[in-house]
């Protein structure tokens, strides 16, 4: 070993491994989730639309079995950004909730997560709300682990890559500057 290079600390040593490892590893699934709920009275308001808290948390869950699907981790959410309310949904109506990686860096994931809603009598759909979830990978003590990478291949996925990865950079300087 060279006079002036040390080796390297055995958890520095096993962190670089576990890293590099899954920079190498390749995403399970690239498909998307999607899940269906029919929205009854306790999920209304007085003007008989869906509460939006409601929908929040079925995007929430869609978007971490997307993110489970793809890298076979646990995640937990660590922000929602350009979360956008586009319109209502009323009781009887049922919600699509789809969510698809379309950003990953060393240890988060960016899930872009779109909801619809559609009446059973004529099953027209309607986009109703539209957000992005970032997820961390974790393990059993709860702290942050690797992910495989996303390798967007085609102009949709390459631009919404794009936007992922600014809304996070947006999010990190924000978070820097506090």
């Amino acid at each position: 070993m060279p006079k002036n290079k040390r080796p390297l600390p055995l958890l520095t040593l096993r962190v670089h491994i576990i890293w590099r490892r899954a920079a190498t590893m390749k995403p399970f699934s690239t498909e998307p989730v999607t899940l269906i709920e029919e929205v009854f009275p306790q999920d209304t308001n007085s003007y008989d639309t869906l509460f939006g808290g409601r929908l929040l948390s079925v995007m929430d869950k869609a978007a971490g079995i997307a993110c489970s699907k793809f890298a076979h981790r646990e995640f937990v959410t660590i922000s929602i950004d350009t979360l956008t309310f586009k319109a209502p949904a009323r009781q009887g109506d049922l919600i699509e909730v789809t969510g698809r990686v379309v950003f990953t860096s060393t240890h988060t994931a960016g899930v872009k997560v779109t909801a619809c809603a559609m009446t059973k009598s004529d099953w027209e759909t309607r986009v109703i709300c539209e957000g992005y979830f970032f997820m961390v990978a974790i393990d059993s003590m709860m702290r942050p682990i690797p992910i495989p990478q996303l390798e967007p291949a085609s102009d949709e996925e390459k631009k919404e890559w794009t936007i992922a990865e600014e809304i996070r950079n947006n999010m990190l300087s924000k978070r820097k500057s506090a």
